[in-house]
């Protein structure tokens, strides 16, 4: 059977298995903030107003406080709107104000509970792909033993010490956006398209970019799809058995992922009077756009022009090469398309934007799909040397989250 006609029957004690997970994921957050909150109070400068009140989270608020259409004018002619900001995020925070949060609050509130959702649904995915001895066999996972959750708790634990990962904490869209993603995949894997389908329309609704895990709904139903005809023609029979109904509750998922996106998309060109493609327009007054990463080449190659900043260009070129690499290695270990489709997505968009250079790495974050090969090589060491590892580079990305977010441009 594959991976999309298997389905989780319940396993008893969800939330102890990803107990671990969690608890890791807390214990990094924990020592980010804490770095954070210590660095800033060297500089004279508060941590929760970086968290909470700067660059886009006071944009996300100011939607939450007063709706759409409040826009800043710059001098060179740009027009930064509001209407760039999708209204999921302020439709929390504006839910979470009326129990008496501030705004801000209930920004922090809602990334904070969003980003343990988050490392829930990657160990999900992950214990789903990696946690049972038949399928850790085919992709080679030698050590890892059925069932230990290793693969999962080292995932989640990736996912937290990126060197971003203090973003995780913030009031941005980033850790709602990824909660939503990984169980919208998770419930593509486990044959759940409905599930998929709302959980996608509703990443839709949080970023651009969530057209992704709709595209990976519908690459992958269309698949199953395919191959289940395929087999019945094949067999001269009725092929794979699907239960009664799947077919309709994989095509109501499929209607339902776009619409989120979608839909806002088309009320900002009926609010702008530009029509479907109004959007576009507000993004190119905050000079975000879509080059095929002639922008991004362009922003490497001159730091080659000087010598303080060649290093900074071979350590970009480096950091792409590792995403191409991991990307590849994804491909050949055999994950699920829906996986290779999503994380694909997610990456060409981040990369070939002409947006702000320094947000990209923030961009990247939700790919956590590419980190699983990485996760599954940490799982096959002794816990004594993956906790070493991981360790280590929890301290340096808690250090180097809060210089990064101490300093003069937004993340």
């Amino acid at each position: 059977m594959t991976d999309l006609e298997t389905r989780t029957t319940g396993r008893p004690g969800a939330l102890r298995r990803a107990a671990p997970a969690l608890l890791g994921y807390a214990a990094v957050r924990a020592l980010g903030l804490l770095a954070l909150a210590l660095w800033s109070a060297a500089r004279d400068k508060s941590a929760y107003t970086l968290l909470t009140a700067r660059w886009d989270s006071l944009w996300y608020t100011r939607v939450a406080e007063l709706g759409y259409g409040y826009e800043v004018r710059l001098p060179n002619g740009d027009v930064h709107s509001n209407l760039a900001f999708f209204p999921l995020l302020p439709w929390l925070e504006r839910l979470g104000a009326a129990t008496g949060l501030s705004y801000a609050d209930a920004g922090f509130v809602v990334s904070l509970l969003a980003s343990l959702a988050a490392a829930w649904g990657i160990f999900a995915v992950t214990e789903h792909l990696y946690g049972r001895n038949e399928k850790g066999a085919q992709r080679g996972l030698g050590r890892v033993v059925a069932g230990d959750g290793r693969a999962g708790v080292c995932a989640v634990l990736l996912w937290a010490v990126l060197p971003v990962g203090i973003v995780q904490s913030m009031a941005y869209s980033e850790s709602l956006f990824t909660a939503l993603a990984a169980w919208s995949l998770y419930a593509v894997l486990t044959g759940r398209w409905v599930t998929a389908g709302v959980l996608a329309a509703l990443a839709g609704l949080t970023r651009p970019v969530g057209l992704a895990v709709a595209a990976a709904v519908w690459v992958t139903a269309i698949v199953a799809f395919v191959r289940t005809r395929s087999e019945a023609v094949t067999d001269g029979a009725h092929g794979t058995p699907r239960a009664p109904g799947e077919g309709a509750r994989s095509v109501f998922g499929m209607l339902l992922a776009p619409l989120g996106a979608a839909g806002y998309v088309l009320w900002v060109g009926h609010r702008t009077g530009e029509g479907p493609l109004g959007y576009l327009d507000v993004q190119a007054g905050w000079r975000n756009g879509f080059d095929g990463g002639v922008a991004f080449a362009r922003f490497v190659a001159d730091k080659f022009t000087s010598f303080p900043s060649a290093p900074a260009g071979v350590g970009l070129i480096a950091g792409v090469a590792l995403l191409v690499w991991l990307y590849v290695v994804c491909v050949r270990q055999r994950q699920p398309l829906a996986l290779l489709v999503y994380s694909g997505i997610v990456a060409v968009l981040a990369l070939c934007a002409s947006s702000y250079f320094g947000s990209k790495p923030r961009l990247l974050l939700p790919a956590f799909p590419l980190l699983l090969p990485l996760a599954l090589a940490l799982a096959r060491l002794r816990t004594s040397g993956s906790a070493l590892i991981v360790g280590g580079v929890a301290v340096a990305s808690a250090v180097y989250g809060a210089f990064w977010l101490n300093g003069s441009g937004p993340p």
